[in-house]
């Protein structure tokens, strides 16, 4: 079982990565973070806020996802393919 603090920390280090492979693909949301109220909780762990974005962000997004669904459909070994 995890501390608070560990939760939090995992949930940093997530939204850490997570920034990172937008930022890898050309998107950036700009409220990505961690949600502060969320890690008062003892028994839950810390949400990832997602926050909102543009339309222009929004449809990139879906872009590459559905390039992403994309690529792991066509993939013939059962292993997902990474974009």
């Amino acid at each position: 079982m995890l501390t608070a603090r560990e939760w939090v920390q995992a949930a940093e280090h997530v939204t850490a990565e997570l920034h990172s492979a937008l930022r890898t693909v050309g998107i950036t949301l700009p409220s990505l973070g961690v949600d502060p109220v969320s890690c008062t909780s003892s028994y839950l762990a810390p949400l990832v806020e997602l926050g909102r974005c543009n339309l222009d962000t929004a449809q990139r997004l879906t872009y590459v996802l559905a390039d992403y669904a994309k690529a792991t459909a066509a993939g013939h070994d059962g292993e997902p393919r990474r974009p």
